[in-house]
């Protein structure tokens, strides 16, 4: 990855702003700056619709993230505000995941989770699968989440939201997410992503997408 051109990186990222003290002005700015570094996404929180989508140039995608962060939401209120980011222009949707679910073992109920948020993001519409990589810990825990996410006919399996104390992406997470889902869904490294060298390691390990608030930095790396 080291003869990766810029314009090839900016075009995987995800550039992202969920502070939740974000003020409407500061996301106009961030739009702003999507639109110079010309990354490919941007994703923000899903308050934050419609002025998002309405700052950006034709090309540009929009994500919102639903259940965020935690994931401690009904799996219908989940697919409700993923219906309303669609509506208000977003294409992309980043779920968490109940990691409650996950600890108990309940593979079956997390993969109706997630095929309740799907129902509500059909295709074109991308879906993107927040494991929390970092705190399932065990290659175990992060295979099956990646298949529940498969299974209930998710289009990514994303690392991490960046805010769960057990940390973001990490490059043995990446390379077994992608093992896993083995080229049929896409692998969104996400969390801790602030330099070049980390992200072209990212994309080495076999992500697709990289979620990143310090875009800027990474592409001036190149």
């Amino acid at each position: 990855m080291l003869g990766m051109k810029r314009a090839e990186l900016a075009r995987i990222i995800d550039h992202t702003l969920l502070a939740p003290d974000a003020t409407p002005g500061q996301v106009a700015m961030f739009c702003g700056e999507a639109t110079e570094l010309e990354v490919g996404t941007i994703c923000v929180s899903p308050n934050r619709l419609p002025l998002a989508a309405h700052a950006l140039p034709r090309g540009t995608a929009v994500a919102a993230v639903v259940g965020f962060p935690s994931g401690s939401h009904r799996p219908e209120t989940k697919a409700a505000e993923a219906a309303r980011a669609l509506a208000e222009g977003a294409v992309e949707i980043d779920m968490v995941i109940d990691l409650g679910l996950v600890a108990a073992g309940l593979w079956d109920r997390l993969e109706a989770e997630i095929a309740t948020v799907r129902a509500a993001v059909p295709a074109p519409n991308h879906l993107k699968v927040i494991i929390e990589a970092a705190w399932l810990e065990t290659d175990e825990r992060i295979v099956a989440a990646c298949r529940a996410a498969e299974a209930a006919g998710a289009d990514f399996v994303k690392t991490s939201t960046g805010f769960h104390r057990a940390g973001g992406a990490s490059l043995h997470a990446v390379a077994l997410m992608a093992a896993t889902v083995d080229g049929r869904l896409g692998v969104k490294a996400s969390g801790g992503i602030r330099d070049t060298a980390t992200a072209l390691a990212m994309v080495e390990a076999g992500a697709t997408r990289l979620g990143c608030s310090a875009s800027r930095a990474i592409l001036e790396g190149l």
